[in-house]
């Protein structure tokens, strides 16, 4: 009996080589190649069998006399964070993918809208991870008893399929993808294949049945979602699951989202009966802010349509080593060696043998170009340990000359930080330009480079 032909597979990337290689030519990434046993083809006479195409050209519609109303195509998940980041709403169809660390919430997310989606649709829970009795008591915990919730203990993927088919129910979720196999592939559930084969099943029965899945995956050690990177371009979206598994609040975000914007997040609290909104994050964010402590400020930055404010903090003290530490932890690491280049050559402070933290409190990402100000103004006064006034808040971004740049959604900004109780606004001067300062009552400050910045809250 001859040997079955091997082939080696990136499981990151899903390229396949007929050798083993210490590098993936695709990706890059070192020692991902796996042995795989490549789908026999069924031979008739001697040659391979192929399937005769099918007549599709009844299929063929007009986009006319197609129906896209929002309220029919769309399921609302009863948590008004989740419907954000989905653009709207569960849309029927559609392949979603939720990402995560182990324990940060992925399962109790999807569970607890089962209670609110069971009102008008029956769901289906298959997980091959985790017995119907023990998803019972998880579901007693979370106060979701709702008669359309229907449970099944599964690894086998064309058997979930087929079910689907059979019973039809309107929403299907699958938890994990990595525990789903198909029994004509050689590999083990969690490889390369059996992910991207599985997802491929997933896709096509959601499409034809217009039924949406919501599909649990794990993600490796770099925090990528497990499996291969076509997996992400199979689905319809991909929402990440982030956060300190120490901390109690969540932050989900659109990485991918055909059905709406990619820039919305939503914010979750973790308690004892499971994930609670948090329709203000900008509260949560400032909530025990200290006063008259220098290295602290508060910026503004957009996620999506949503202004968010959060506190930077920044310490600059003197080194004991002979080349002085530089970190960030919220905030870009280039983005503040930037900062300080400019404030060196540009306004003549010295960072030289001094270390330099950035923090932004609450586990929040400031990656937009905007909270740049407000990182200037941390560093100065942690370096010149003068306090900011805490009801001063500022946004802009910074040149390399020093000048600060106009930034988008100036109006909306402004808004929330008067919300919020701020007295002054520090912006960049060309952003004045596009707020109506006669519809608000907070002192807005124009600025043009950083050196009026820093005059404009009391500096040398």
């Amino acid at each position: 009996m001859p040997k079955p032909k091997l082939i080696y597979v990136c499981n990151q990337c899903g390229y396949e080589s007929t050798k083993w290689n210490g590098r993936c030519p695709n990706c890059g990434e070192w020692n991902t190649f796996e042995e795989s046993t490549p789908a026999a083809v069924p031979v008739v006479g001697g040659k391979a069998r192929t399937r005769s195409a099918r007549d599709v050209s009844e299929a063929i519609v007009g986009i006319g006399g197609l129906n896209a109303a929002p309220d029919e195509v769309r399921y609302m998940t009863g948590l008004g964070e989740l419907d954000r980041v989905l653009g709207g709403g569960l849309v029927k169809g559609s392949l979603v993918l939720l990402g995560g660390e182990p324990g940060i919430g992925k399962s109790t997310l999807l569970l607890q809208i089962c209670q609110f989606l069971g009102d008008e649709h029956t769901i289906l829970y298959v997980s091959g991870e985790e017995s119907t009795r023990q998803i019972k008591l998880r579901a007693d915990r979370l106060g979701v008893d709702h008669d359309n919730l229907y449970l099944l203990a599964e690894n086998d993927c064309e058997a979930i399929c087929d079910a689907v088919v059979k019973e039809k129910p309107e929403i299907v979720i699958i938890d994990s993808i990595q525990t789903m196999s198909i029994q004509g592939l050689s590999s083990a559930s969690g490889s390369v294949t059996q992910v991207r084969e599985c997802t491929n099943l997933f896709m096509r029965t959601a499409k034809s049945e217009e039924i949406p899945f919501l599909i649990v995956g794990h993600v490796n050690k770099d925090g990528a979602i497990a499996g291969p990177k076509v997996m992400e371009h199979i689905v319809d979206a991909v929402l990440y699951f982030e956060g300190q598994r120490n901390l109690s609040y969540r932050i989900l975000r659109a990485v991918k989202n055909r059905f709406g914007s990619t820039n919305e997040i939503g914010v979750f609290e973790m308690r004892d009966c499971g994930l609670e909104e948090v329709p203000n994050p900008s509260q949560l964010m400032l909530s025990g802010r200290p006063k008259d402590v220098s290295g602290c400020s508060v910026a503004c930055v957009m996620e999506g349509s949503r202004p968010i404010l959060a506190e930077v903090q920044a310490l600059v003290t003197k080194s004991s080593f002979s080349v002085p530490r530089r970190t960030a932890d919220g905030f870009d690491y280039n983005r503040m060696y930037l900062i300080i280049a400019v404030l060196e050559k540009r306004l003549g402070f010295s960072f030289a043998g001094l270390d330099v933290y950035i923090n932004i409190v609450g586990g929040i990402k400031l990656e937009e170009p905007a909270a740049d100000l407000s990182v200037a103004l941390s560093l100065y006064s942690s370096l010149r340990d003068r306090a900011v006034d805490e009801n001063t808040i500022a946004f802009g971004e910074i040149g390399l000359g020093g000048e600060l740049r106009a930034v988008s959604y100036a109006e909306q900004r402004v808004t929330e930080a008067e919300r919020m109780g701020f007295e002054r606004c520090i912006l960049p001067a060309q952003s004045l330009r596009s707020v109506d300062t006669r519809k608000h009552s907070i002192k807005l400050i124009g600025v043009k480079n950083l050196r009026q910045a820093f005059d404009a809250i009391g500096g040398e």
